[in-house]
């Protein structure tokens, strides 16, 4: 079948792709930019499956947020609360590990956990939470805090980070989240979350798990302040870095929740944005093998639709989930395993169950007529 027609205006970069070369700052801008929706869609989805085929991963999650107390509260979030706040929160050790264990007794292989930037805490009650959850349930993935925690834990420690994720690592960290990232611009993070580490240290913290052989994800936040010409640079930015280390398992593209937050008056991002930022990242970032579709800030709807866009993996089934719904997210806390095989299986797409390194945990075939 000829789709020629269905890339016009995109054919200087179709030849690129199909002769492997990499795309660069103008391209993705082109990309970003085109009215060529389809046609976009169509190289994204070429060069996914180029990739991984018709697989389309998924695992069984459960996040654990500690606490929302946090000393920066950047302008972008709904979630963070001070001390004593109104709906401030800060939970026990034991209260983390007695809902870890739940979560393991309903057979979850991996535990999200991030929190605020709480300016009490003491580094040891990080370092216990580590501990007894690993010792509760070795069986799970403990994927904890962001680079903005790390780089808090090390202040408060006068210690280098990388002394930091080393203990961490000793006690059963086993990777480390995307969170952060937001994007890259001095001049959007001035803006959104000005007390918050700056994109330089978010890598170098980052590169520094790598090197102690902790693999990590990325985030790349879209719909807020940020130009194209911002996003791709970001893009670019941790295209440069997994050239360097290789240790990024995944990219995450998450949209911008405005409700209770600094910016409410923006308007949410569209699924049109959300399909090209998706689109484009999977084009870009040619040393990425796996893109999600983060139905948790998309909508499981519009998350279905970039698995035809270039995304391969769909998160997981996640329980609990309480920054995005703080901000006014209207999709479900949750989605069933069988929730998640049903999106895929429309698609005519094979679901995979993974866990947290993208090991095969199962594969479901959809049914074919």
């Amino acid at each position: 079948m000829d789709f020629t027609p269905a890339i016009d205006g995109l054919e200087k970069i179709s030849t690129k792709i199909n002769t492997q070369q990499r795309l660069n700052k103008e391209d993705g801008l082109l990309l970003l930019q085109t009215t060529n929706l389809l046609g976009l869609g169509y190289l994204a989805n070429q060069k996914k499956r180029m990739m991984t085929g018709d697989q389309v991963f998924y695992n069984n999650n459960a996040h654990i947020n500690y606490s929302n107390v946090c000393k920066v509260k950047c302008g972008l979030c709904a979630f963070a609360k001070d001390p004593g706040e109104k709906g401030s929160y800060t939970m026990t050790i034991e209260e983390v590990v007695d809902k870890a264990k739940h979560f393991a007794k309903q057979g979850v292989t991996e535990l999200h956990i991030v929190g605020g930037i709480h300016p009490d805490l003491p580094f040891s009650y990080y370092l216990e939470m580590i501990k007894k959850i690993k010792e509760s349930a070795p069986q799970v993935s403990l994927k904890a805090f962001t680079a903005a925690e790390y780089d808090f834990f090390a202040q408060k420690e006068n210690l280098p980070v990388i002394e930091i994720i080393k203990i961490l690592k000793d006690a059963g960290l086993s990777f480390i989240t995307g969170g952060g990232a937001e994007n890259f611009s001095p001049r959007v993070r001035e803006i959104i979350c000005p007390g918050k580490l700056s994109g330089e240290r978010w890598l170098e913290i980052h590169r520094l798990a790598h090197t102690l052989g902790i693999p990590s994800n990325a985030n790349v936040l879209y719909g807020i302040i940020e130009t194209d010409e911002e996003l791709i640079d970001h893009l670019l930015a941790l295209r440069n870095l997994q050239d360097e280390t290789g240790g990024f398992k995944a990219l995450i593209p998450t949209a911008f929740h405005p409700k209770n937050t600094k910016f409410e008056d923006l308007p949410q991002a569209s699924a049109v944005r959300t399909l090209k930022v998706i689109a484009v990242a999977r084009l870009i970032l040619d040393n990425f093998r796996y893109i999600k579709a983060y139905w948790v800030s998309s909508s499981p709807q519009v998350a279905q639709m970039a698995l035809s866009f270039g995304a391969n993996d769909l998160d997981g089934v996640v329980r609990e989930e309480k920054i995005y719904h703080t901000a006014g997210a209207t999709s479900p806390q949750m989605q069933t395993e069988q929730q998640l095989i049903e999106m895929i299986h429309e698609l005519g797409l094979e679901a995979v169950e993974r866990d947290t390194y993208y090991n095969i945990i199962k594969t479901v075939s959809p049914k074919r007529d």
